[in-house]
């Protein structure tokens, strides 16, 4: 292997992206709302995968919840409220999930409109 080979192989390696925190919460939201529907598609078959991805968004959602309270969060009052409020949804939503008395799709709808805000906000 030649020195310039050598030298390419080692820079390339610390050439990755950087990622933001939008991007990171992106990610997250993306593999939970995945493994959610998923998970709703075979239900019927896995029942206990469902109740542990329902379980995964809801613990998603806390840890939302528990950031937009926090006084250092730089969000705007009004959406640091929207989404406590879809938090506080998603906790009773899921409950009657696992009661069968509702459906997953709102808490997927959610999800998905969440990750279209995200990628809004990282286009400008």
């Amino acid at each position: 292997m030649t020195p310039q080979a050598i030298a390419q192989r080692a820079y390339a390696q610390t050439a990755a992206p950087t990622r933001t925190p939008r991007d990171t919460e992106y990610e997250a939201i993306s593999k939970i709302t995945h493994r959610l529907k998923a998970a709703a598609a075979r239900q019927a078959a896995d029942f206990g995968g469902f109740v542990q991805a329902l379980h995964e968004n809801r613990r998603l959602w806390t840890v939302l919840a528990s950031g937009v309270t926090d006084s250092e969060n730089g969000l705007p009052n009004d959406l640091r409220a929207r989404i406590f409020y879809l938090a506080e949804f998603t906790e009773q939503h899921s409950s009657q999930v696992l009661g069968n008395k509702a459906s997953v799709e709102p808490l997927l709808e959610i999800n998905m409109a969440v990750l279209r805000g995200l990628r809004q906000m990282g286009a400008t």
